[in-house]
């Protein structure tokens, strides 16, 4: 026995790893259940508390190490810091499971680590939702339960199954009727989860309007950052592309995120080429936008631009990157030595609605916008369409990164707020990927990393929400807390015997 403990913080490891090679860019997504079932049985057979605490972290660091791995690009030492902090958090949730001890087990461990995945969406620094369950599941047959509670309803119901499939160690095999009814009434309410997600994905219609759009990906390398970059390089890569724009019957043409990169935008030569592209194509440009607020602030916008050279309407970011758009505890960072020059300006915080209003051919439309970051927050997509957005852009521009974890990890991501708001959704990066993506997750167009390509498509102009566009994520939330209350003070019950 004591050989197998001494191996349990191994095995724990490759559990994680299998969780996280069932993420993008690797994308097999069954290892997902086979990674918990696997961690499940290891937390189960844990005896103390030290030892659920080392196999949740040996758990967590498997999982996050790899799957977070773009982190290194934005911060090296808050990457190390970053997998610690949120391995630690499942340790802590590992703790409080009491394994064996525990005659909810098969309840438990799912409701407190899908909670410490809550956590995740909101801590530190606004969250850091990546590397999840949800994005992992989009490409599996579970994906349509993110229109009924979002990510944290298909996290909950990913680790619940996962944790029904793992086998207690041999010598407590014999459970007794309590428990076996703890795991048939567990896998009921996932089977029936499952059941209502079909009709909360219906209940989104196309409203028999369609647009024509195009996407704009001017390539070019990846692995460079903006202080290292000449910004005109940037817009002139995309002016070439669209140039080759010939088509007659688009609506739309968008542009990435902060491809154009001005003092003053409504004064820059920039927004007299886009108009002049808006007069030859006869369509508004959705166009991002960095602009400067002083020496120390700058703001990142998506901006509706036509022929007459004015903005329209625009929607400024509210989400930011910390240590991308802005430094977090930049003055005490500076006196510890840190590299906070990286990024030598703070991005001001939007506080406008996520949707932008255009003027088509067809009529007025209304678009939801989440810039880059705010594509991994359900709740930024949800904002747009709630208030009336028929269709979501979610324009970005991951150049700053080597490899495609991120980059894989956002198109999974733009796949789970179309499924949760029953909306197209069209990406644009300026150096990949960029795609198109259906109410239902699936991916059209995907374009290559560093390639110059137009991509467009007839998009439907959808109506009527979700269950999640209406009810959003705090339900959730609160009946896994009322379920981990619930169980905490069904411990103190003693146990009828079979």
């Amino acid at each position: 026995m004591n050989l197998v403990r001494r191996r349990a913080w191994p095995r724990a490891i490759v559990a994680g790893l299998l969780v996280a090679a069932s993420m993008p860019p690797w994308g097999w997504w069954p290892l997902s259940f086979l990674g918990i079932a696997m961690y499940s049985s290891l937390e189960y057979a844990a005896d103390t508390t030290r030892r659920r605490f080392s196999t949740g972290f040996a758990f967590g660091i498997g999982w996050f190490l790899p799957a977070m791995s773009w982190m290194w690009f934005l911060t090296a030492p808050g990457f190390p810091i970053a997998v610690a902090l949120f391995a630690s958090l499942h340790g802590l949730a590992a703790t409080i499971t009491r394994g064996r001890a525990d005659r909810f087990s098969a309840i438990t461990g799912p409701v407190l680590h899908t909670l410490v995945e809550v956590v995740r969406m909101i801590f530190p620094f606004g969250g850091v939702p990546l590397a999840t369950l949800g994005i992992a599941q989009v490409a599996g047959p579970l994906h349509r339960i993110a229109s009924l509670g979002g990510v944290i309803a298909l996290t909950w119901v990913t680790w619940q199954i996962g944790t029904l499939l793992a086998r207690a160690p041999r010598e407590h095999r014999r459970d007794n009727r309590q428990v076996r009814s703890t795991r048939r009434r567990a896998a009921l309410v996932v089977v029936a989860v499952w059941l209502v997600s079909f009709p909360a994905m219906s209940r989104t219609e196309d409203t028999g309007r369609t647009l024509s759009v195009a996407a704009v990906q001017g390539g070019g390398p990846q692995g460079t950052r903006a202080i290292d970059t000449d910004p005109r390089d940037v817009v002139e890569r995309h002016l070439a592309t669209t140039a080759t724009i010939t088509a007659d019957d688009l609506d739309l043409v968008v542009w990435p995120e902060n491809v154009i990169d001005v003092a003053d935008f409504d004064r820059s030569l920039e927004i007299g080429e886009i108009a002049r592209e808006s007069a030859r194509l006869g369509v508004p440009f959705a166009v991002g936008v960095t602009e400067d607020v002083d020496e120390e602030r700058f703001t990142n916008a998506q901006v509706i631009v036509d022929e007459s050279a004015s903005v329209l309407d625009r929607y400024d970011k509210v989400r930011r990157v910390p240590f991308g758009e802005y430094m977090p505890m930049r003055g005490l960072l500076r006196s510890l030595g840190a590299p906070v020059d990286q990024v030598p300006r703070d991005a001001v915080a939007g506080t406008t609605p996520a949707v932008l209003d255009l003027r088509t051919d067809v009529g007025d439309e209304r678009a939801a916008v989440v810039i880059s970051w705010e594509v991994f927050f359900g709740g930024r997509a949800r904002e747009g369409v709630a208030l009336g957005a028929g269709f979501i852009i979610n324009p970005t521009n991951g150049s700053s990164y080597t490899w495609t974890v991120l980059q894989s990890q956002q198109v999974a991501s733009s796949r789970l707020r179309a499924i949760e708001t029953g909306r197209w959704v069209v990406q644009v990066a300026p150096t990949g990927f960029s795609a198109f993506v259906s109410p239902t997750g699936d991916v059209f167009a995907r374009t290559g990393v560093s390639e110059r390509a137009v991509i467009s498509r007839d998009i439907a102009v959808r109506t009527g929400d979700t269950v999640y566009v209406r009810l959003g994520d705090k339900p959730w939330i609160v009946a896994l807390a009322v379920v981990l209350l619930g169980v905490l003070r069904a411990r103190r019950r003693p146990l009828r015997r079979a």
